[in-house]
């Protein structure tokens, strides 16, 4: 019998599904809702050694910033001492490579999974993502034959740039990446997943690699020059697409919002839209007492856990500086959200009340994904900390990152005591709150 056990009591854990260096993939299900998830279970100790740290990280954050249908979607991340476990979407379909091993697609099949690929990267791209590393491998397909984008391990983020401008990591599998990443000198990361989403439809129409050959200085040689033959069954309209996307200067090279335009493309082309990313509020406050008078207490495991340093897990998700959704504060829940009220009217962010210690702000301007709405929630912790949480209702994740670092911070600053992954050390080596409201009045409202 399948041996099985269960992870913080809400998911399920069952049979492996695949292994690397630094991870498992098991096949599990929620306990509630019996729904499939794949849990990546990472080895910290083994991570840290290979120095392998800001890989994951990075992938995970990228995972949470890149949320659309054709991209495989993070649900959780947890953590144990030893272990940090990334709970997916299952995607049963395996994948693509499988289903190209078998030969050529028709040239309507390919066109539906390169539509997909290509609207996955164009808003990758609007996120200031790059994957770096697309190719059949990472193209999952689901049990609806949709296609799915995997594996950010080796994906660029926007801080990565140097001060020209450009990337200078050299990476990704050689078949498949842009001449320019091959070279010394720097490179744009949208241009190179351009080149090899060219790659990628040819293989898709053609059933076999545009650059090969056994000497791999040869095939970088072919690559270089841009150097390949259409078999003679791939449409002429297919042929010039692909002519545009595998150009070796990528100053010339077609850009993907050109791409959406070309007529073989838009054949039949439906543009999917980003997932709306509403907070489940089981998550955002577990183990929570309610009562009308007196604002929700925080279980004191959960607060520990979610302050302190050694358990904090925003590190994964994005930069420290990013972590700005989470305060405590020394004043009283009533005073906390007449200051948040306060506040947002300076904003200009309507005000409506979701509870007594529970507010909705809503913005006035139009933002890339409607207007940004935040929910703010105060918790008390003890008779004389509260905690407050920032999460995004509605809008773009960008735009409620820069609210709350731009404009939450200086318009709350007299009211925090210190904000979470802020903290800092003492000549002690003791953790101090250490936030921008340590010019806390001895009079606490």
């Amino acid at each position: 019998m399948e041996e099985r056990h269960t992870l913080f009591e809400k998911y399920e854990m069952g049979r492996l599904l695949g292994k690397g260096t630094f991870a498992k993939v098991y096949y599990g299900k929620q306990v509630v809702s019996g729904d499939s998830v794949a849990i990546k279970v990472i080895n910290k100790d083994q991570v840290r050694r290979e120095g392998m740290m800001d890989q994951i990280q990075r992938e995970i954050a990228v995972m949470r910033l890149v949320r659309h249908p054709n991209v495989v979607e993070i649900k959780e991340v947890m953590a144990t001492k030893t272990k940090i476990f990334v709970v997916m979407e299952y995607v049963k379909g395996g994948e693509l490579f499988a289903t190209v091993a078998r030969g050529r697609l028709r040239e309507d099949l390919a066109r539906k999974y390169f539509q997909q690929l290509i609207s996955a990267v164009d808003f990758c791209h609007s996120r200031g993502v790059c994957h770096r590393d697309l190719k059949p491998e990472n193209l999952l397909l689901d049990e609806n034959g949709d296609l799915k984008v995997s594996d950010f391990g080796l994906s660029a983020l926007p801080e990565q740039l140097r001060h020209d401008g450009l990337l200078h990591t050299r990476c990704g599998t050689p078949a498949y990446v842009a001449p320019e990443v091959l070279r010394k000198k720097g490179y744009d990361g949208s241009k190179a997943d351009t080149w090899s989403c060219g790659v990628i439809l040819y293989v898709l129409l053609a059933g076999f690699l545009p650059f090969q050959d056994e000497n791999l200085v040869n095939m970088y040689k072919k690559v270089f020059k841009a150097e390949f033959e259409f078999p003679p069954w791939i449409s002429s309209e297919a042929r010039r697409l692909i002519s545009k996307l595998l150009v070796v200067d990528p100053q010339r090279r077609i850009t993907i919002p050109a791409v959406m335009r070309v007529p073989w493309f838009c054949k039949n082309f439906s543009r999917s839209n980003s997932f709306q990313i509403t907070p489940n509020p089981e998550e955002s406050a577990p183990n929570l007492r309610k009562s009308s008078s007196s604002p929700a207490f925080f279980n004191a495991f959960e607060f520990i856990s979610s302050m302190s340093s050694g358990f904090d897990l925003s590190s994964l998700f994005e930069d420290r500086r990013r972590t700005g959704s989470v305060f405590t504060s020394r004043w009283s829940a009533a005073a906390i959200v007449a200051k948040i009220e306060t506040a947002a009217a300076r904003l200009r962010f309507g005000v409506s009340k979701v509870g007594d210690f529970k507010l909705r702000l809503q913005g006035e301007a139009e933002g890339r994904k409607g207007r940004l709405a935040v929910t703010a929630e105060v918790f008390e912790v003890a008779e004389e900390v509260a905690v407050v949480e920032f999460s995004k209702a509605a809008g773009d994740t960008l735009e409620y990152v820069k609210f709350c670092e731009e404009d939450v911070r200086p318009a709350l600053k007299d009211i925090v005591w210190t904000w979470q992954g802020d903290n800092v050390c003492n000549s002690n080596g003791k953790v101090d709150g250490g936030g921008e409201g340590e010019k806390q009045p001895s009079d606490k409202p």
